[in-house]
């Protein structure tokens, strides 16, 4: 499939026999053409610039997706490892608090 220019369509020339189409009628109603060729153009380059700021937007919401995916994992594991912490503790205070406070009593 070939796409036409607005220029191609402007600067086309048809040849012309005895009988052939009023050149006047030829130019009105490519003039319409082309106006109509432009006004598709504008559209589809619109529509790419929508496209290209959308997948912008796109990247830029995955990227914050993907850092509150690393903050939740990364407070998940410090609540994992605080609540491991505070187990340790209160089983070392359950361990070594009971034979520290023997050995004060003893002295």
């Amino acid at each position: 499939m070939r796409i036409l220019t607005q220029k191609e369509i402007v600067e086309k020339d048809f040849n012309t026999k005895l009988r052939g189409y009023n050149p006047q009628e030829v130019d009105e109603f490519l003039d319409l053409v082309i106006q109509d060729y432009k006004s598709y153009q504008d559209e589809i380059e619109d529509l790419k610039e929508q496209v290209e700021n959308l997948v912008e937007e796109l990247d830029a919401s995955s990227k914050q997706s993907e850092v509150r995916a690393q903050n939740q994992n990364v407070n998940q594991s410090s609540v994992t490892n605080f609540d491991i912490l505070k187990r340790l503790s209160n089983l070392e205070r359950h361990v070594f608090g009971s034979k520290l406070e023997d050995s004060e009593a003893v002295e």
